[in-house]
């Protein structure tokens, strides 16, 4: 009897057929989790230059974490469907540049991040761990256990930037402090927001069920207000008109250190109509994330396949 099962089961190695084409089926869902870090690309802080795109402007002293949890479901053999939510923060702050200007404007943020996405993921390589049958002296069909993904997808999130003054954190966007609601071209940005993420990720498959990965994501948004900065200083006036609380945005709205002021203005404060951000430019930012995966059977399909031997 053993002989016998032991000749099927090499049969079954030697011509697959359809239960090792469709063998990917058993176990379409995957749990995971991870931790990584986060960083923005915006007008806020950013390397010692002129603001340029991209990886060129990061500074990562600005780094911050998030926290992923999802879910992956197998399209097909290759391509994949998951639902994630991230809960990160995102930073930036002009003292962390030499650039003249940048540092001199000197204003600074912070926002919580809470993200929901969905991205689609195609495999380039063949998801696959360890032999088929582990049988004491027979050498079973092997596969790179390391699989590499591409991915696009669409996300929805919430942020709130934020900034410190005298040791307390003020939500900004109440503050209106571009005189946004005031003037027909600024009308009040939305602290609900969609992003496309783009990326690619790394997977390593230890056994059957569970592996590790390691995944890049760059997000495309459509707002240029995550660090609440887009365009040009404005008349308090507008400022004072928008704001809930205006003693507070005016002290927000232009923090510049020795100031770039008119004859007649207040000192420190910066003549309307200078440039305070590149409204040409949305908002960005990225996820690094390293998680943990775990692989779902169906109990019907399982106890189905374990009749058959």
């Amino acid at each position: 009897m053993k002989k016998f099962t032991l000749i099927l089961l090499l049969l079954g190695f030697l011509f697959p057929g359809i239960s090792e084409a469709q063998r990917w089926k058993r176990m379409r869902y995957e749990l995971n989790g991870g931790l990584g870090a986060s960083n923005f690309l915006g007008e806020l802080g950013g390397s010692d230059q002129i603001g340029t795109n991209l990886m060129k402007d990061l500074d990562f002293a600005m780094t911050r974490y998030v926290l992923s949890g999802g879910l992956r479901y197998k399209l097909t053999k290759r391509l994949s469907a998951k639902g994630s939510i991230q809960i990160g923060m995102l930073r930036g702050d002009d003292a962390q540049t030499q650039e003249f200007s940048r540092n001199y404007r000197n204003l600074s943020f912070r926002s919580p991040l809470y993200e929901v996405a969905v991205q689609f993921e195609a495999s380039i390589t063949k998801e696959q761990v360890g032999t088929r049958y582990r049988l004491r002296g027979v050498k079973g069909r092997s596969w790179l256990p390391v699989n590499i993904y591409p991915f696009i997808g669409i996300a929805g999130f919430y942020m709130n930037p934020k900034a410190q003054y005298n040791g307390v954190w003020h939500a900004l966007q109440p503050l209106a402090t571009e005189g946004q609601g005031q003037l027909p071209t600024r009308p009040k940005y939305s602290r609900f927001q969609v992003a496309v993420p783009v990326g690619i990720g790394f997977k390593y498959g230890f056994t059957r069920r569970w592996s590790i990965s390691l995944e890049y994501g760059f997000r495309k948004t459509f707002t240029d207000y995550i660090d609440d900065v887009s365009t040009t200083y404005v008349n308090e006036e507008y400022i004072v008109a928008g704001a809930s609380d205006a003693d507070m945005a005016i002290a927000l709205a232009d923090r510049a250190d020795g100031g770039l002021g008119q004859a007649g203005s207040s000192p420190n404060k910066t003549a309307p109509g200078q440039q305070r951000g590149n409204p040409k430019k949305d908002d960005s930012y990225m996820f690094a994330i390293f998680s943990l995966n775990y692989k779902i059977s169906k109990l019907k399909k399982l106890r189905r396949s374990n009749a058959k031997f």
